[in-house]
């Protein structure tokens, strides 16, 4: 008999799913993440503190010791087990994470705070379930360029969106130490089709989004072929990103 593979997630516009030509752009963006971070993943026990559709979790998982992938919703918990085996799924709130002490040497939680109410908790329990010495690695949004100059967050599934500042004491106010501070920019091929579409390609697509006009050919073509090397990641001029990316260190 022959098994079909677990059908992909519906979007909701609150997560990320692979294999969807008009999602890809933000698949990718999230992508390159997972693929920075990997490095300090490599024979560890890792949590993955909302771990979404679950592409990331599995990607951890060819180098990582061990993931436990916790979500909060019940389908995508069933989604990812069913998809992803060699990860561990279990359902947990993140406010009140469903591990003892010290248990785990790595936390990674991308794109996933600016959701969350009680932001100062969840890195207070990221903390306590850390191992001395462990690693928490985390993106958002830089709110500087997500949300520029609205007061509250343009995306509503957002609660809180965060400047690298803010990220940083956030993370400081919680006992870590900041090992880097970095952000996601577009490199040379994105900033050429941002200048194809009229000066910035995320415009593009949010026009689309907000008109329910379809799709115009060139834009979907353009945005199905981005890739995560179309992004590049380093430590300059921060309030320039798109994303922010934080390692930070428990004592």
């Amino acid at each position: 008999m022959r098994v079909e593979p677990p059908a992909a997630l519906p979007l909701t516009g609150e997560r990320t799913v692979p294999g969807i030509p008009e999602e890809n752009y933000w698949f990718r963006r999230h992508e390159v993440a997972y693929l920075k971070v990997l490095a300090h993943c490599v024979d560890a026990v890792v949590l993955e503190a909302g771990c979404g559709e679950g592409y990331g979790a599995d990607l951890l998982a060819q180098v990582a010791h061990g993931v436990l992938a916790l979500d909060y919703d019940a389908h995508t918990v069933r989604h990812v087990a069913d998809r992803y085996p060699r990860v561990h799924a279990v359902r947990g709130n993140l406010d009140g994470l469903p591990l003892r002490p010290s248990t785990v040497d790595v936390v990674v939680s991308l794109q996933v705070i600016e959701h969350l109410w009680d932001q100062r908790r969840f890195l207070a329990e990221c903390a306590r379930v850390l191992r001395p010495g462990g690693r928490l690695l985390i993106t958002t949004p830089n709110r500087l360029t997500f949300s520029p100059g609205q007061a509250t967050p343009l995306n509503p599934f957002h609660t809180r969106e965060l400047s690298a500042a803010e990220l940083a004491g956030l993370l400081r106010g919680t006992g870590l130490r900041i090992r880097r501070m970095a952000g996601v920019h577009h490199g040379p091929r994105l900033r050429d089709l941002d200048r194809r579409h009229g000066g910035s390609i995320i415009d593009a697509q949010v026009r689309v989004a907000l008109s329910g006009d379809g799709w115009p050919p060139r834009l979907l073509a353009d945005v199905a072929s981005v890739r995560t090397a179309d992004f590049v990641v380093h430590d300059a001029d921060l309030d320039a990103s798109l994303d922010l990316l934080a390692v930070a260190v428990r004592g």
